[in-house]
This record gives structure tokens, sequence and C-alpha cells, in this order.
């Protein structure tokens, strides 16, 4: 006789439900496990989207757009959720400093969809989105830093610094970014109200641009610090770091929009500091991707860390695709055709990366569906 299968307790659960639960448990699509840093998908497909409009790609700009919509929408409820119903694990990821600068995310998420409306010539719902940014950055620029460094419990603090760090520089230059493109598509600019509410963006970006500059160098002296006092293995050297060299693009993005952003005199006042640095920052930014590229192959097959699919790949993508925008942008304000070649070309190799990244999450989504299905057959 054959053995009779033995069927496994799921506590009371269909195998739906337990799918579902496996899903919410490894993907962190529930509110009480969803990452800190999960709109980095949507900073990637939103600055895709930036970069097809720039090379006059309208349909895809469309698309990736509305995907970045989506994925907005889809992590807001979650968030929202979670800070209702989970306030305790929120409150633990604040102050837990090696995931807490994730929820810069959200910021610079929120300007990257502003900054694609603005291309759009939707000026009111790009404002409107910006000043969402724009009070997230403000509350969490304060926030971050005192419960994550200060009101941490873990020590030394330098352990537990990462790559995602340095998303707080991003969060400050994506204010910068959407300040000043509101400031240039700014209507009614001749009229009195119209050139004063232009003047507030351009203090607004000039502030968020300096603040961002300020905040990479002391991301950049804490990693610094990091790797000399305490090891940072091949296990820790993982796609966040990336973010590193796309704080730096993004903050040529910054500084190339206020230098074509207009008339405002602090925008006049500070050009050759801004133009200057903007220089320096793209070309820092161009040293560190041979660099990051060689960290990724010592990781991956010098110590044989397998290389699947996470939510973290997705900070890898953000900075490439910043990088072909800030390339075009620079080049077309310092008048340097050969960078804008560089940023036109670089596109196609970010939204490769984009579409490899986004394939893996679809299958190892399918995957990991199939695969408790399948269990949950056999178990019944």
């Amino acid at each position: 006789m054959s053995p009779i299968p033995q069927k496994v307790d799921n506590g009371g659960m269909s195998n739906g439900q337990t799918s579902l639960a496996y899903l919410q448990t490894k993907w962190g699509l529930s509110p009480g496990t969803v990452s800190p840093g999960c709109f980095a998908s949507v900073m990637a497909t939103g600055i895709m989207s930036v970069g097809a409009h720039l090379k006059g790609l309208a349909v895809l700009s469309t698309i990736l757009f509305w995907l970045a919509v989506v994925l907005y929408i889809f992590f807001l409820t979650l968030a929202i959720w979670r800070a209702c119903s989970h306030s305790e694990e929120l409150r633990t990821d604040l102050h837990n400093p090696s995931k807490a600068f994730g929820f810069f995310t959200f910021v610079a998420a929120t300007n990257v969809l502003a900054t694609a409306l603005e291309g759009q010539d939707h000026f009111r719902f790009a404002l409107t989105i910006f000043s969402l940014g724009l009070i997230a950055w403000l509350i969490l620029g304060y926030l971050i830093p005192f419960s994550a460094v200060l009101g941490s419990s873990t020590s030394p603090i330098l352990t537990q610094v990462n790559g995602t760090w340095f998303v707080c520089v991003v969060a400050a230059q994506s204010v910068a970014v959407a300040a000043s493109g509101l400031m240039a598509n700014l209507p009614n600019q001749g009229t009195a109200s119209g050139a004063s509410f232009g003047s507030v963006l351009a203090v607004i970006a000039v502030i968020a641009w300096s603040v961002g500059i300020g905040l990479y160098l002391v991301c950049a002296v804490c990693v610094g610090m990091r790797a000399l006092l305490h090891r940072i293995g091949p296990e820790d050297l993982d796609a966040p770091y990336w973010v590193m060299m796309g704080a730096l693009a993004i903050s040529v993005v910054a500084g190339s929009k206020i230098l074509e952003g207009g008339t405002s005199p602090i925008f006049s006042a500070t050009t050759v500091i801004v133009a200057g640095a903007s220089a320096i920052l793209w070309a820092i930014s161009t040293w560190l991707i041979p660099a990051l590229v060689i960290a990724g192959l010592w990781r991956h097959f010098r110590h044989r860390i397998p290389l699947g699919y996470s939510s973290g790949l997705w900070s890898m993508v953000f900075p490439l695709g910043m990088y072909s925008v800030a390339s075009t942008n620079v080049g077309k304000v310092d008048g340097v055709p050969i960078i804008s070649w560089i940023g036109a070309q670089w596109y196609w190799i970010a939204l490769t990366v984009w579409a490899i990244v986004f394939a893996a999450m679809v299958w190892s989504f399918v995957k990991s569906m199939s695969v408790r299905g399948s269990s949950g057959v056999a178990a019944g």
C-alpha cells in the first residue's frame, strides 16, 4: 500500500492565503514588513522616464512615468498603513542607522515625479507634488539624523554606515532639481507675484543644493572612517553603495538646473561656484563608475556571493539613470558636446540595467508564488 499523504496544518489558511503570507514576508509587500527604502524602484523608474523625455522618446517616457506613478501609489499606501497600524516596527527602523536613511527615498521619489511632470508641462501638478516632497524633506532632514544617529542604541554607530546614507544627499538635491525646474517653467514670471514666487523657489534650490553638498562630505567621511576602522567585507559592499555615485550625479543635475534656471539674483551670485562644482562632481562620479563595477566583480566573482534579485538592486539602477541625465545636462550647459554624447549613449546602458532588474523582479515574483503553490499542492 502506498503511504497516506499527511496534510500539513496551515493554521486554517488556504493555499492562497499561505502564498500571500509568504509573499508578504519574502517581498515586504505588507505594512509590517515594507522596507524604508521601498521607493527606490520609483526613483529608478522615474529618472528613466526623465531620461527618455530628454532623448525625445515620448512613448517610452510616458509608459515609464505611469509605471512609476503606480509604484508610488502602491508603496505610499503601504507606508501610510504602516504608520497607522505598525508604529512599533516603524519606530524601530527610525532608530536603526543601517535602515533609517532609506526613508529619504520617499522624498527623492516624490521630487523625481515632480520633475517628470515639469517636463510634461503639468506645472500645477508638479508644484503640488513638489510641495509634498519639500515638506517631507524638511521633516525627515531633521528627524532621521536625530533618531538614527543620536537616538540609536547601536554602538559604535560607524559599524552601521552603508550606502543608504547617501540617499539623504539625493533627497536634498532632488528638492533643488524640482525647485529650479519649477522656476524655469513658472507662468507669469513678468508679474510681481510671479517674480516673488520665483525668488522663493530659487532660494530653496540654492539652499537644498548647498545642504546636499555638505551632506555628501559628511557621508563620505563616515564611509571612509568605517573602511579604516571597521572592516567592509564583500557581504557589506552591496548595490546601495552605487548611491555614492548617484548622489554626485544628481548634484550635477541640480547644479545645471540652477545655472539655466533664470536671472534670479541668488542664482547669479552662485553661478561661478555652482558651475565649477558641477564640472568637478561630474568628473568624480565618472571616476567612481569603474571602481563600483570592480567592487561588484570582487563581491560576486572573487567571493562568490550569489547575484539574485533583491529590492536593493534598484539603488543601482537610479544612479545609472541619473548619470545619463547629469551628463546630458552638464554637457549642454557647459557647451561640451562629448559629455552630452556620453549621456545620450549611457541612457541605453541604464535602460538595459533597468530592464534586467525589472525582469528579475517579475521572475522572482512568479517563482516565489509558483514555489509556494507547488508546496501547497504537495502538502494537500
